[in-house]
């Protein structure tokens, strides 16, 4: 993955506009550590293969970044995103990682569903 250029970014969201896709959303403060640490509050939110056509997508932010994407219906959002690729299959991956090169959050675009 590379450090998310908005210019590069904001052109692939645009190709996907209008389109049905999947996407995948998921955020995570370390859900996994809980066990460890009973004091430490965990949250999280997952969300794999719902299939939307949003109208208008928007990158946002001086870094990290924000990204929303505008349904008929509402809004897919996520932010504190840092990095970008699109992969072999076409799809737009982002993340964001914390300061410590952990991944707090992920939403990818595809035109098929995730595996």
């Amino acid at each position: 993955m590379e450090v998310i250029n908005i210019e590069k970014v904001q052109h692939i969201i645009n190709q996907f506009a209008g389109e049905n896709v999947y996407i995948h959303l998921e955020t995570t403060n370390g859900a996994y550590a809980s066990h460890q640490d009973e004091s430490f509050f965990s949250a999280g939110a997952y969300i794999r293969n719902a299939e939307v056509c949003y109208e208008h997508g928007k990158i946002i932010g001086n870094g990290p970044y924000r990204v929303g994407l505008k349904l008929q219906i509402g809004w897919i959002y996520a932010e504190g995103l840092t990095h970008f690729e699109v992969d072999h299959l076409g799809r737009l991956l982002l993340a964001g990682h914390g300061n410590d090169g952990k991944l707090a959050v992920a939403l990818e675009i595809s035109k098929t569903p995730f595996e």
